[in-house]
């Protein structure tokens, strides 16, 4: 069977801080149940267990939230356990998780780091700019708890790189960002444009990233890690990275840059699957894993429904230069959907601004990292 990877929420949609732009809060609000509280260690068992028996490759556990570390270290301690117990087939076994950083302590970092954790830390840049939306329920600031937990990371070793939200704000400022990013020798960053809830029209609040302004946010930081890279001082961000993979001829590993979505198999802490971390929603439940398995999950009318949404292109992409590089993007930027058809995406003048920009040196680079390999 083919390789397998899963999004898990431990803790639903609990968190210890209250970020004003989170996405997962106003999707939980918009379910009838807003949070499945905790997982408990009879539906991990059975999630390893059932994972395990179905893939003969590899196997990916991925924990999201809300903040999945509120769940407790003893969690992950059995999930190793049961990983032991049920590994069978001695496939290869993938840990990663994405946290706030808010409890990590000594005990935390060496066990990712035994564990061999690849951990996701939200950070959204200096003090000022981070601590602007990722408060404390209290209204207080987290960036200096942030850093405490950086030290950790950086005194075990274990391998992380940042995520940073891009919002109005953080486009603004993305030269201040990038060298507070250097200083601090963050090699490995992400950037994820930030969402606007599900059922409304982007644009609303004062964080939510306009299409202008994303644009130069591209444009200012592909510059800055252009002139690195040349330079020979490789800093990874995961969106470009994949974009000079697929003018390689290399598949993007970022889902929402193939232009067709999958099944992602993201669970709640009830066992609860849904096919993507965009649409935890009911009506996108696809059925529970403690009581149904992988292929018919998989192979449910509700997964193919979600799947077949998101093949539409829209004739303008189709024509477009730049389609072999863009795709159409994610189906999230092309909601709300008209006629069961999505749109164009949100940003679609935005990416084409961008690669007209940049496209003829992510091309270049294609080329010349073609020519080491």
């Amino acid at each position: 069977m083919p390789p397998i990877s899963l999004l898990i929420k431990p803790a639903s949609s609990n968190c210890n801080l209250w970020c004003k732009y989170c996405f997962y809060h106003s999707i939980a609000k918009s379910r009838q149940i807003d949070s499945y509280g905790t997982m408990d260690i009879k539906t991990l068992e059975a999630l390893v267990r059932k994972a395990l028996a179905y893939t003969d490759y590899t196997c990916t556990f991925v924990f999201q939230g809300g903040e999945p570390t509120l769940i407790g270290l003893g969690f992950f301690q059995k999930l190793i356990a049961f990983e032991e117990k049920y590994n069978i087939k001695k496939v290869k076994i993938n840990h990663a998780i994405q946290t706030n950083g808010m409890i990590i302590d000594n005990e935390w970092a060496k066990f990712f780091a035994e564990n061999k954790f690849l951990v996701g830390l939200s950070l959204d840049g200096p003090k000022d700019i981070h601590d602007s939306y990722r408060v404390r329920p209290d209204g207080k600031g987290s960036f200096l708890r942030i850093m405490e937990t950086v030290n950790y990371f950086n005194e075990y070793n274990v391998e992380y790189n940042i995520l940073s939200v891009v919002t109005a704000q953080v486009a603004r400022h993305i030269n201040r960002i990038y060298n507070f990013y250097k200083k601090h020798d963050f090699r490995h960053l992400q950037f994820i444009p930030c969402l606007d809830p599900l059922s409304e029209q982007p644009g609303g609040y004062e964080y939510s990233l306009t299409p202008e302004r994303y644009a130069y946010f591209l444009k200012t930081l592909f510059d800055r890690w252009y002139f690195d890279v040349v330079k020979g001082n490789l800093i990874n961000i995961r969106y470009f990275d994949n974009l000079v993979g697929i003018a390689m001829g290399f598949k993007p590993e970022a889902c929402g840059m193939s232009g067709v979505c999958s099944c992602q198999f993201v669970v709640e802490a009830n066992g609860g699957v849904y096919p993507c971390d965009f649409y935890v929603i009911d009506q996108w439940y696809l059925g529970n894993l403690r009581c149904s398995s992988f292929e018919k999950i998989r192979n449910s009318k509700v997964t193919k429904t979600f799947i077949e949404g998101s093949k539409y292109i829209d004739p303008k992409c189709k024509e477009c230069k730049w389609f072999i590089l863009c795709w159409g993007g994610c189906r999230r930027d092309r909601e709300p959907f008209e006629q069961n058809k999505p749109l164009l995406n949100h940003y679609c003048l935005t990416y084409m601004e961008f690669f007209e920009y940049a496209g003829d040196r992510i091309f270049e680079l294609a080329r010349a990292f073609s020519q080491r390999r």
